[in-house]
């Protein structure tokens, strides 16, 4: 089951990727009330990196001081206790910085993740379609773990490796700038790796979420249709379906390592450089009586300090790209306003307490093909339950997805009550406990309520058959229940939510030929005293309602109760007869 209510909404294809900045504005929101621990973050890796100046300007001391004859014991254990002393401070502070960056990075990650699950289970259900709901599942799947699993780097980079960074450089200007200037001659050569890198890697990066959105909506295509894909013998076409879809997820992750691997080449080049630049340049200020060896020693060690961090940084731009990606479609996801749920035109407002249906000049189609639905006008009075038959594929189902609001009419307006409950054939058991399932339309229902519901609905005797009664487990890893038994847990539900307006979809379509007439009364039970539409799988369901429409080709081309149908002898007239003949068929058989 499935609660619809408020107004039909017109949606783009495809769920919206946020950009950069829009992202960023997102990520400075989620910080409210973590800033100040981000700035002890920030304070902590700057002390910590400071102390890690020391084994170079230290080791450099040492050198001359060898050089000059006087370094004797006791300097060679002063220099070693500062050196131990600075590493043991420099490794705590470090220590704390990351586990203090890690803990903020997962607290504002589980939040984003929170907003994600929330927005998503409120989207309009047309919008998720026309996306596809891989789409969707990838993004709360394997954009959200791309993003927890880039924290052992990222986190890394953005503390530790950028405070080493900044203070490394500031060490070597400090120590002598001709060598801090040699340095940073060579920063042209990572800069225009890093542009290359940035224009190549985020196309690739997105081709490659792209390519598992596909994949997973091809794989949740195969397992919400297995029952089609057996029965049409469509084993064969889907595997390969899923198998092109997988290959395509194959390409793309080649082409983003290929990516990668040419920016670490990039990377290694300008490495060297520096490195050679700093050694000549250390030459010729000795040459010149202008350093030491001691000072050149500092600077050749500074700079191989420099370059582990900056390669870790620019590397780990590959795992930046790859979780911004995946961040830009979560965020995306997030930001789709509330507002997007109305539709100027689409929806007229009910009256307060007013459960009817009034449906005006409604036309739909899917995407680009012909009108499913042409020219509907339909009025279902508060407390009058409705059934609509006609043959496979007449827009009976439209009709209702429409009304419920899961598509927005192509023209036209529907008013619908606010509270609006969908059950269709295809229901779902939650991994759980009974109790959990019948509650999740109704968290704060009592026992005694849940009980009445049960009994409403026929269903209190499934308890007897249960080993724990409302607290035995039932889906996925649980009991298992039989199609009429989740049937009628589904009626229950609804009864819990009090909709004004509900919904059956062939509800009681799975059921065998035992439990028919149970269920057809349970449905009956659950509409009584509720305005009610009945798209009818037996024409006995039909039969029982207070009024009946005939639909063909998208239209509606008989309305009236069931005696009066049968009086005209039209289209419903033939279908009783057929429908007669049959259930005495089956009598006798």
């Amino acid at each position: 089951m499935s609660a619809a209510a408020g107004t039909n909404t017109a949606a783009e294809p495809g769920l919206p990727i946020a950009s950069g900045r829009e992202t960023g504005r997102e990520l400075w929101r989620l910080s409210r009330g973590h800033r100040a621990r981000l700035a002890a973050i920030g304070a902590l890796g700057v002390g910590g990196a400071g102390f890690g100046l020391t084994f170079p300007l230290v080791t450099g001391y040492l050198v001359d001081r060898v050089q000059t004859g006087t370094a004797d014991l006791g300097v060679v254990l002063t220099v070693t206790a500062v050196m131990v002393a600075a590493a043991v401070v420099g490794a705590v502070g470090s220590a704390v910085t990351i586990v203090l960056a890690t803990r903020t990075y997962h607290t504002i990650l589980a939040v984003l993740r929170e907003r994600l699950v929330g927005r998503a289970m409120t989207l309009p259900q047309h919008r998720v379609e026309r996306a596809g709901t891989g789409d969707l599942i990838s993004r709360s799947s394997d954009d959200v773990t791309t993003v927890a699993d880039a924290a052992p780097a990222v986190i890394g980079a953005v503390t530790t490796t950028v405070f080493t960074i900044i203070v490394s450089l500031a060490g070597l200007v400090a120590l002598d700038w001709p060598y801090a200037a040699a340095f940073v001659v060579t920063l042209p050569i990572y800069v225009v790796g890093m542009r290359w890198y940035l224009r190549t890697g985020p196309q690739v990066y997105r081709a490659e979420r792209a390519a598992m959105s596909a994949r997973a909506q091809q794989i949740v295509e195969s397992q919400r249709g297995y029952a089609t894909v057996i029965g049409f013998g469509l084993a064969e076409q889907r595997h390969h379906s899923v198998l092109r879809a997988s290959w395509g997820v194959a390409v793309q992750a080649a082409r983003a390592r290929t990516v990668q691997s040419m920016f670490n080449a990039r990377l290694n080049c300008a490495e060297c450089l520096s490195l050679a630049t700093v050694l000549v340049t250390g030459f010729l200020l000795i040459q010149a009586g202008s350093s030491t060896i001691g000072a050149a020693t500092a600077a050749m060690l500074l700079v191989l300090r420099l370059l582990e961090p900056i390669n870790q940084l620019l590397l780990v731009i590959d795992v930046v790209q790859s979780a911004a990606a995946s961040l830009n479609r979560i965020v995306g996801v997030t930001a789709i306003p509330d507002a997007e749920s109305s539709e100027p035109g689409a929806r007229e407002p009910a009256m307060t307490g007013d459960a009817s249906v009034r449906i005006r000049r409604v036309t739909f189609r899917y995407g680009s093909g012909p009108r499913v639905l042409d020219d509907i006008d339909l009025d279902i009075p508060t407390g009058q339950h409705l059934a609509v038959v006609g043959a496979s594929g007449a827009g009976k189902t439209t009709l209702a997805a429409v009304i419920a609001g899961v598509h927005p009419p192509e023209t036209g307006t529907v008013t619908r009550p606010e509270r609006t409950a969908v059950i269709t054939q295809e229901v779902h058991v939650f991994a759980g406990t009974v109790r959990e399932n019948l509650t999740l339309s109704a968290p704060d229902a009592s026992d005694r309520e849940i009980r009445q519901a049960l009994n409403t609905t026929g269903a209190s005797a499934i308890l007897d058959l249960l080993p724990d009664g409302l607290e035995t487990r039932v889906g996925s890893g649980g009991h298992q229940l039989t199609d009429a038994q989740a049937q009628q847990i589904a009626l229950a539900r609804l009864l819990l939510f009090h909709p004004q307006l509900a919904i059956f979809d062939e509800a009681t379509a799975e059921a065998g030929s035992t439990q028919a007439g149970l269920l057809d009364r349970a449905a009956e039970a659950a509409l009584l005293g509720r305005t009610g539409l009945v798209i009818a799988h037996r024409l006995s369901q039909a039969a029982a309602c207070d009024r009946i429409v005939v639909m063909e080709n998208g239209r509606i081309t008989e309305c009236g109760t069931h005696d009066q149908l049968i009086a005209a002898a039209g289209v419903y007239a033939g279908l009783w007869a057929a429908w007669e003949a049959g259930r005495n068929v089956r009598e006798v058989g």
